[in-house]
């Protein structure tokens, strides 16, 4: 008896086939972080997935973040752990902890990965090159500290690194005297979006995506225009507002979708590009 697996598997290629030659060419900006990159299984298919991406003619740029990772950290060095808004309230030593973590740990741990699944990649922080020009970001009439949102990305950095190897980029920053800032992955992936004119950024999180109710999975939206977010976003609390704000800006930006995606699911990226359903939630102008 023949099995129906080779034929379902042959399916699979050819409903792919459109998408690669549609994004043939085009630049596509991941904001890599949550479970994604703390289970080691994921960290191995998220570098895979990438690395495909890459193979069959897009160009990846991968902006990460290190959330847990600086959480963990900081919590074994006593230090005190808290978020306004999404965003992390940073002090110089925790920004310290950041760029060690981010810039020291998980941005060679990823560059190092995608290497070995076949593309060579390279790893860079918003320091190198002048990449990012960070200013103090606020929110509302809290002081979170050194935490930056970013003024301008110097998109030929990127443009020249990415002609033959996948650039690998840490959310960390310094403004124009030279102070570091840490900056949230979410912002930062937007703006890299925008700069180097992509044709997607996609958002890989802990969750199905946007959910109209935000403890109820079945009430994924799975597609909203620009308009539809601006109108809902003020209301919204807590991790997905961050998320939701970078797509917003990214759109602004001229970038023509967003995505976020499910990262605790294996190949969430190559199903949301490649297959007619998608699995997440699609914003688009």
């Amino acid at each position: 008896m023949t099995s129906a697996r080779p034929t379902r598997d042959v399916g699979t290629i050819l409903e792919a086939l459109p998408y690669i030659k549609r994004f043939h060419g085009r630049t596509v900006v991941i904001k890599y972080g949550g479970a994604a990159m703390t289970d080691d299984a994921l960290k191995e298919e998220f570098a895979r997935d990438v690395v495909l991406l890459k193979y069959v003619g897009l160009n990846p740029i991968v902006v990460h973040g290190g959330g847990p990772d600086i959480t963990a950290y900081m919590t074994r060095l006593g230090m005190k752990v808290e978020f306004v808004d999404g965003l992390r309230v940073s002090d110089a030593d925790t920004v310290e902890v950041a760029k060690m973590v981010l810039v020291g740990k998980q941005n060679k741990d990823i560059v190092l990965r995608l290497g070995r699944h076949g593309q060579p990649a390279v790893g860079l922080c918003g320091d190198d090159g002048r990449l990012f020009t960070v200013r103090k970001q606020l929110a509302g009439a809290v002081d979170i500290g050194f935490v930056g949102e970013i003024e301008r990305v110097d998109a030929d950095v990127l443009h020249h690194i990415a002609e033959d190897y996948i650039p690998v980029v840490a959310s960390v920053g310094a403004d124009v005297d030279g102070t570091s800032y840490n900056v949230n992955a979410d912002a930062a992936a937007a703006a890299v979006a925008a700069a180097v004119g992509a044709f997607k950024v996609i958002f890989l999180t802990d969750v199905n995506g946007w959910r109209a109710d935000a403890d109820d999975p079945d009430s994924l939206i799975a597609q909203a225009s620009l308009d539809e977010v601006r109108e809902r976003i003020a209301a919204l609390q807590g991790g997905m507002r961050p998320k939701l704000e970078a797509c917003v800006a990214a759109l602004e930006g001229g970038v023509p979708e967003a995505h976020i995606l499910d990262g605790r699911l294996p190949h969430s990226l190559l199903l949301e590009l490649f297959t007619d359903q998608g699995i997440g939630t699609k914003l688009h102008r």
